[in-house]
């Protein structure tokens, strides 16, 4: 491809990328820069495989259950392209681990269920001037941003303060359709790698917005909040 070409290979080579919750959205973004020859892949999630997640979460098997999801991941992306290099962070991301996780990468992926998670991982990223590609899953709905600490809104430009479990439930609790997470994790993996090559015009400053049951896609411009409490300094 001419907007690749061997400059372009190895600037995938070269970057280091994080990847924030190895579920259903994680699965397709991990498979998808390992295949494309990412040189670093860091993937971050305490969890176990659970029967309940393999309708969506692509990257693990039936003898996947019960295993740490960051090992069983390693396992099958190593077996897709044993030249990328991983790190296998088994914790909880949290406000206290956050600043140190994102400051050893390029890049981030949000691909988590958790309101107040997306909260600390977006706040670590906007101090340290890391992009970081968000987005959202639930029944049949996705959303989709890239936050570019300094051009284009974060996470609290849109919701200044997290929404309570009450106002934003999980794929757990509500459900998702296991071929949304495709969509949307492709689409993630696709801005990360637009990041990298430095070509295309990313979701900054827009959101766009997926209905499954209508195939439709949306844009919604959003611009930066000045008083936001997080970026309105960067």
């Amino acid at each position: 491809m001419r907007e690749v070409g061997g400059e372009g290979q190895e600037r995938l080579r070269r970057a280091a990328i994080l990847i924030a919750g190895v579920g259903g959205l994680g699965s397709p973004v991990a498979q998808y820069l390992a295949a494309a020859g990412v040189g670093r892949l860091g993937l971050v999630d305490f969890d176990a495989v659970d029967l309940s997640n393999l309708q969506r979460q692509v990257v693990f098997g039936t003898p996947d259950i019960g295993r740490p999801k960051v090992q069983a991941a390693f396992e099958r992306l190593q077996s897709l392209n044993p030249r990328v290099e991983f790190d296998l962070h088994g914790v909880v991301l949290d406000e206290g681990n956050a600043a140190n996780l994102v400051s050893r990468y390029d890049v981030v992926v949000s691909a988590l269920d958790n309101a107040s998670t997306r909260f600390a991982l977006n706040d670590a990223c906007v101090r340290l001037a890391k992009p970081m590609v968000e987005a959202g899953i639930l029944r049949f709905d996705g959303l989709l941003m890239t936050v570019i600490p300094g051009k284009g809104p974060c996470l609290r430009c849109v919701f200044p303060e997290p929404p309570s479990a009450d106002d934003l439930p999980t794929c757990a609790s509500a459900g998702v359709i296991g071929a949304l997470a495709g969509v949307m994790g492709s689409l993630q993996a696709l801005e990360v790698v637009k990041l990298l090559l430095g070509k295309g015009e990313t979701f900054t400053g827009r959101i766009l917005r997926f209905d499954g049951l209508t195939g439709r896609f949306r844009e919604i411009p959003w611009p930066r909040n000045r008083q936001c409490p997080v970026c309105k300094h960067v």
